[in-house]
């Protein structure tokens, strides 16, 4: 693994991918930075974090999504790979927003967002950003949100986080073809309130009641509604109320 550190950046995922557009990018590069300007998560909404507190950082990985069916696939590498990690640290209560937050103790810990390009010989390059609040402690204006620090009531090394991540990414990734099943299921089986009756939002602003019974096979939130069907649902068309 090559570690790039950086003080301060606009975005850790735009410096990554200008590299890798530039020259050949060793796999499992990482690029950390105190300070991020313009940190985004899903759908362009903007991640906030107070400078040195947390772990900003971003990865290339290579030669693992081959085609469109497999994209989902490494969301699901990096979730778990980011609950094993949190899991190692004792860090209580752990679930997963579908489709990449981070939960512990029904909080936002933490955002995932992968972004896929294909290069001119058709190789598929995933850049995955992970914003995670660790030593963070105020978040008077993130009511659903919180970090480490205040949910463990201790500080925490964030280099130790950032290298347990990316080990049990490489390990992850390398095992995949044997352990996918069981990938899919940790990730179906970590997914927030799954199971629990809750209210929801869809594209037109409609409210509905639904129960989360898991993911399909490309990635699509489904969900159980009172009629009794089960609907899938992309990123942009459903938004959990709670």
């Amino acid at each position: 693994m090559k570690l790039i550190k950086l003080d301060a950046i606009d975005s850790t995922n735009d410096f990554l991918k200008g590299l890798s557009s530039n020259q050949v990018v060793e796999n499992f590069t990482v690029v950390t930075a105190e300070t991020q300007t313009k940190g985004r998560g899903q759908m362009g909404a903007v991640w906030v974090s107070e400078s040195g507190k947390n772990l900003i950082m971003s990865v290339l990985v290579r030669g693992f999504v081959r085609n469109n069916n497999q994209i989902f696939d490494i969301n699901i590498a990096t979730s778990v790979s980011v609950i094993q990690a949190l899991e190692q640290f004792n860090i209580p209560d752990l679930s997963i927003k579908w489709p990449n937050d981070i939960m512990s103790c029904n909080k936002k810990i933490g955002g995932i967002l992968i972004e896929n390009s294909i290069k001119s010989d058709g190789e598929i390059v995933s850049i995955i950003g992970l914003g995670l609040n660790v030593n963070q402690i105020n978040f008077e204006l993130l009511p659903k949100a919180s970090s480490l620090a205040v949910i463990c009531k201790t500080t925490f090394n964030k280099e130790k986080l950032l290298f347990r991540i990316i080990e049990n990414l490489e390990q992850n990734i390398q095992s995949w073809n044997q352990n996918k099943d069981l990938f899919w299921n940790n990730y179906s089986n970590l997914l927030f309130k799954k199971g629990i009756p809750m209210p929801f939002s869809d594209a037109s602003q409609q409210n509905f009641m639904g129960i989360i019974k898991g993911v399909s096979s490309f990635g699509k939130l489904q969900v159980l509604l009172e009629d009794d069907s089960v609907a899938a649902f992309d990123i942009k068309e459903i938004q959990m109320l709670y």
